[in-house]
């Protein structure tokens, strides 16, 4: 009797030491603590960064669902849409049983995500807000899916490439600049904005850096007052409006006299996913353009 029980005890603790182990916890952009009882199988995106972020870990197959614009890598294009970033269909996503959501911070409905919150249903709050926040964003997504074994391999190169960036750039001449997210009306960004970072991390100084607001609408008074010697927009091919065209007819802007009015990929540098550090080192090299451009034109 005593030897049955003593199996029966033996058996019971290696249950408890197996489901122990396949609990898995992090630490998300809201500093919360996300506890899945196993791995996530089936998750929603709520944010096209995020989605990103996802397959770079190595779930992209375990997405069961996404919002607009989410259509990197090509395979997310086959994924169902449950909304956008703005609007998501609540109903939806729960008919698609997810055991996790991947959250943009400040992008998406507080409203609608309080009414899924409350069903139970874990969060992940996404919202890097410097370059290095990518890679560990990664790796945090990796624990949470299991698959820690790819999300580590691809964190440790976007770490690789983050420092050779900064040391290649890390003593160049500052380079004053404006970046303009949207040009009706004129939207940019604060220095809590991870496009900052970017913009730091190449030498450059956001001339709008000190603003309260994260995306402040400015003046074409601000921006002629502060005359920078860069002006910068992600442009994707079929949305012109955000385009820097409007600023052409001030011929004393120093960015406009030195011909530096630079678009680049909207996609690699308006998502805080794992392109951006690919994005950070095209606005790296078009500032390094600038600079080049001093002694001739200034």
């Amino acid at each position: 009797m005593n030897k049955i029980f003593l199996q029966a005890l033996l058996l019971s603790s290696a249950f408890v030491a197996g489901s122990a182990a396949a609990a898995v916890s992090v630490k998300d952009d809201g500093g919360n603590t996300v506890t899945l009882d196993k791995p996530a199988q089936r998750i929603i995106s709520l944010a096209p960064h995020a989605t990103e972020l996802i397959f770079a870990a190595g779930g992209g197959d375990r997405i069961v669902g996404t919002v607009g614009y989410s259509d990197y890598p090509a395979e997310a294009l086959k994924i169902p849409r449950v909304g956008s970033h703005q609007q998501i269909d609540v109903e939806r996503i729960i008919a698609l049983k997810p055991d996790l959501l991947v959250v943009w911070l400040h992008g998406n409905s507080e409203r609608q995500l309080e009414h899924v919150r409350k069903l139970g249903i874990p969060f992940f709050f996404s919202e890097p807000k410097k370059l290095a926040d990518i890679p560990t964003s990664i790796e945090r997504l990796g624990i949470l899916m299991g698959t820690e074994q790819q999300a580590n391999k691809v964190a440790a190169a976007e770490r690789v490439e983050l420092a050779r960036l900064t040391a290649q750039y890390r003593n160049r001449p500052t380079v004053r600049m404006f970046y303009q997210v949207w040009g009706k009306p004129v939207y940019t960004l604060n220095g809590g904005n991870i496009m900052s970072d970017v913009i730091r991390l190449c030498g450059g100084e956001n001339i709008f850096a000190k603003l309260s607001i994260p995306a402040p609408v400015v003046t074409t008074e601000a921006v002629l007052l502060e005359n920078p010697e860069v002006m910068m927009t992600g442009d994707r091919q079929a949305e012109k409006s955000g385009g820097l065209e409007i600023w052409k007819q001030y011929k004393n802007i120093l960015a406009v006299k030195n011909d530096n009015m630079f678009s680049v990929d909207a996609d690699l540098v308006n998502r805080a996913g794992p392109r951006l550090i690919e994005g950070a080192a095209m606005v790296c090299e078009k500032l390094e353009l600038a600079r080049s451009r001093r002694s001739n034109k200034q």
